[in-house]
């Protein structure tokens, strides 16, 4: 449990929120069924169509307002635990406003080769209990096993760049890897890392997979698709061990070092702890880290601000964040994820999901990272929001957040549908512009 591993996590996504359906997900039903002789496998799917208004919206004085219609196609494929592809991808048709020459589709959607991928949301082959598995699609509060190199990273924090994403995850013997591109249609952000499972390699299979682990991770950025910024190479080594094991439940304590190849002076070192408590109904992961930062590194570096910090980071230097300042300093880091279903529905959608990831350091800086979910009235109506402060109470402090509401009715095919929140476009001058977005509209499905 403790090493929750992200292809599994990613390829969640493809299941639809069906609200209110009686029967569990196929993979589920294949879970629940893993000491009897494997079932045959079963295919679901589900088409959507969603149709809103959709308008971008200047904030201090900066830039046009402009206006779309959106129409936003979904085709969903589930074969079961170890396949499933997830198609569509929003199209906005100009109504006003814009500096493009007046075109039809909103440009800066599809001007690069990086934006084609956002015609798969999901696709993935194999599972988390196969030797290999594969998931392509958007990377949304990612984390590289340990997470100190990579944690809640989004590679869709740029309104105007819309890669998909691949996670490889594989294993042999005592050593399991995870590698994954941001872009794997762009020189991006890659990075991998390599797990040995020290009892395994000492004492041959154990019982329990995982619990005394060595791991190294390292991750690069290429700095060339999505805009043109500094490239930048980190890595870490980790140690972790699983001190409790009881159902449902695993308490750990880990430490690590990283640094930066080729700057002695640049370092960090981590200790820490977590607790993971999974059940059918509530699912509980709390994670505790006492943190050292020297010479410019720190843990987290690629994480939910990346894709506009690249440009130009929080604070006051004015410069990207591979060029700015960053003191040397202590830490505390803390992560929670809470996920609870009255019902025991399975997949992705429950009635309350919680994840929240906070840092603050010995001078003054606070970063918080965190969304929330929930469902009411037999899965009618979703109400879901989502925030992001970085550099909090700080000069050059950076604020983001996002609310979404969805209610479904005549017997949840259709639904209405509303989106707000606040935005920062990257420049060609190296600068971030502020707007904002709003949507409303209705949308049909087949999902009961």
């Amino acid at each position: 449990m403790h090493r929750k591993r992200s292809c599994l996590a990613a390829a969640l996504l493809l299941l639809p929120a069906t609200g209110g359906a009686s029967e569990p997900s196929a993979p589920e039903e294949e879970a629940s069924n893993a000491s009897a002789a494997p079932p045959a496998r079963k295919w679901h799917y589900l088409t959507r169509v969603e149709t809103t208004s959709f308008a971008l919206l200047p904030r201090a004085g900066a830039g046009d307002d402009e206006g779309f219609v959106q129409v936003a196609p979904t085709f969903i494929l589930d074969g079961g635990p170890e396949f499933g592809v997830n198609v569509g991808a929003p199209v906005r048709f100009r109504l006003w406003g814009g500096n493009d020459g007046g075109t039809l589709v909103r440009r800066e959607d599809w001007d690069t080769l990086s934006d084609w991928g956002q015609l798969v949301r999901g696709l993935k082959l194999g599972s988390d209990d196969a030797p290999v598995g594969v998931w392509f699609g958007p990377l949304e509060e990612y984390k590289l096993l340990s997470g100190h190199l990579v944690r809640r990273y989004s590679n869709r924090a740029n309104p105007d760049y819309h890669p998909a994403g691949g996670i490889f995850t594989g294993t042999l013997g005592p050593l399991y890897t995870e590698a994954f591109a941001s872009d794997v249609l762009g020189a991006r952000l890659v990075g991998a890392e390599l797990s040995l499972d020290l009892e395994h390699l000492l004492f041959g299979q154990p019982e329990q997979r995982g619990r005394y682990t060595l791991a190294l991770s390292s991750a690069h950025d290429l700095g060339r698709a999505g805009g043109t910024a500094p490239s930048m190479t980190l890595a870490h080594l980790d140690a972790m061990a699983v001190m409790v094991v009881r159902p449902g439940m695993e308490a750990y304590v880990n430490a690590g070092w990283g640094g930066q190849p080729g700057e002695g002076g640049a370092w960090g070192a981590v200790m820490g702890g977590g607790v993971d408590s999974l059940s059918e109904k509530f699912n509980l992961r709390l994670r505790l880290e006492a943190r050292r930062q020297h010479g410019g590194f720190r843990q987290g570096y690629f994480g939910a601000d990346y894709e506009l910090a690249r440009f130009l980071a929080a604070g006051p230097d004015g410069v990207p964040l591979a060029e700015a300042h960053f003191p040397d300093g202590y830490s505390a880091f803390g992560e929670a994820l809470v996920e609870w279903d009255a019902v025991s529905y399975g997949g992705p959608y429950k009635h309350l999901s919680l994840s929240v990831g906070a840092e603050a350091f010995s001078w003054g800086r606070v970063d918080v990272d965190g969304r929330v979910a929930v469902q009411l009235f037999e899965r009618a109506l979703e109400v879901a929001l989502k925030g992001l402060a970085v550099g909090a109470w700080k000069p050059g402090a950076r604020y983001l957040g996002a609310a979404e509401v969805r209610w479904r009715f005549l017997g949840g095919k259709l639904y209405a549908m509303g989106t707000a929140g606040t935005l920062l476009f990257p420049t060609a001058e190296g600068t971030l512009r502020p707007g904002a977005f709003a949507s409303a509209g209705v949308g049909v499905d087949n999902a009961r």
